[in-house]
């Protein structure tokens, strides 16, 4: 894990596991290695760069925003992937935001990620660790060596990903109403029976 924490420091991209999928990451709160992983993700630069984070502690670090229901959301689904559109900091890179400043964030269920955000003591980038385009991977054998290549450094011990869906977003509206801009590994019935109502987004 120090390996991964003296690279993230030092600006550079690394690849680690989390609860879905392997991600591709750096310091969320450094510019230019955002932009890194932008380049060598060959990622659009319109779309947004999730977060991670090792906590409901650390959201400050992401936003100052407390939608009425983040709390239940956060109690029923947190640590797991359900990634939660909010408003994100000003002081974050752009490439974390879309157009109107939302960002997405989770708490990792799985270990090692929340470990290695707690530790940094910043929120991480986690957006899948393949090319645009590619099937994303959940297993070490299935990386593209490319990108390995050109990654500082790589966590590739157990636990590893469970694979499957990866996680799923929603934007949080008024009350406990959702809007759900992906749904993957947390379905929209699980959703619904904590007692959420569901928007789902317009193409």
């Amino acid at each position: 894990m120090q390996n991964l924490i003296k690279a993230m420091n030092e600006g550079d991209a690394v690849i680690y596991p989390t609860e879905t999928l392997y991600a591709l990451g750096c310091d969320a709160t450094n510019a230019a290695a955002c932009d890194k992983v932008i380049a060598l993700k060959a990622r659009p630069e319109t779309k947004p760069l999730p977060l991670i984070v090792g906590g409901v502690d650390m959201l400050g670090l992401v936003t100052d925003e407390r939608p009425a229901v983040l709390q239940e959301l956060a109690s029923s689904f947190w640590p797991g992937p359900l990634s939660i559109l909010l408003k994100a900091l000003p002081t974050l890179p752009d490439a974390l935001s879309d157009k109107d400043g939302y960002t997405s964030v989770r708490w990792s269920g799985h270990p090692f990620a929340a470990e290695l955000s707690r530790r940094l003591r910043k929120p991480l980038v986690a957006t899948s660790a393949n090319l645009s385009g590619q099937p994303p991977v959940a297993m070490p054998e299935d990386m593209d060596p490319d990108l390995l290549s050109q990654v500082g450094v790589t966590y590739f011990d157990p636990p590893w990903p469970k694979g499957g869906k990866p996680s799923t977003v929603i934007r949080p509206l008024s009350f406990n109403r959702l809007e759900i801009i992906r749904e993957g590994a947390v379905t929209v019935k699980m959703l619904c029976d904590k007692g959420f109502s569901i928007i789902h987004a317009t193409k």
